[in-house]
């Protein structure tokens, strides 16, 4: 690692607080009509964020709907006591995923080493099948924005080798 690069990882917040965003329009039908849902892969994001000391502040499960992710990301973007936000979900190549449109237009500065990082830690696990992971990571208002797929081998991925060590130093760039 660069010497300036450990300086500014020295120099950014130890602790986040994060928004988590689960886009499932299944989950979220199932929770309307009053069943338990199982929110596997975003209870696995509030987890391994807090067992790294980091807080979630606010958590949602919307479907997947171009207004309703944009909607909650603009809604979350807005709170004081957010630093970061993480979606899972609506991130494959069916018509319905719209999570990457929809992010994509609200991020002021992409950062493309989120994805292709993203798809070479799960290349080297999962093999081929990685070419269908698409992932966006950027800032936006000061934040950090990190947009997963909603399996939870790409949450752990994602959260375990690129969020949680590098949320920090790009949140410390983003408010500068």
């Amino acid at each position: 690692m660069s010497k300036s690069s450990v300086r500014h990882k020295k120099e950014a917040p130890s602790t986040l607080r994060f928004a988590v965003v689960t886009i499932s329009t299944s989950k979220y039908q199932q929770r309307k009509t009053g069943k338990n849902v199982e929110d596997e892969s975003g209870k696995l994001i509030v987890d391994l964020l807090q067992q790294a000391g980091h807080r979630v502040v606010f958590r949602e499960l919307i479907p997947d709907s171009l207004r309703k992710i944009r909607n909650i990301l603009r809604r979350a973007l807005r709170r004081q006591d957010v630093d970061a936000v993480v979606t899972t979900g609506g991130t494959g190549v069916t018509p319905k995923d719209v999570t990457i449109e929809a992010v994509k237009g609200l991020l002021e500065k992409e950062l493309p080493g989120f994805g292709e990082l993203l798809r070479k830690i799960s290349y080297e696990k999962i093999g081929s099948a990685a070419l269908m992971t698409r992932a966006v990571a950027g800032v936006s208002g000061g934040k950090a924005v990190f947009c997963l797929p909603g399996s939870p081998h790409a949450v752990e991925v994602g959260v375990k080798h690129l969020i949680i060590p590098e949320a920090p130093h790009v949140v410390k760039h983003a408010k500068e």
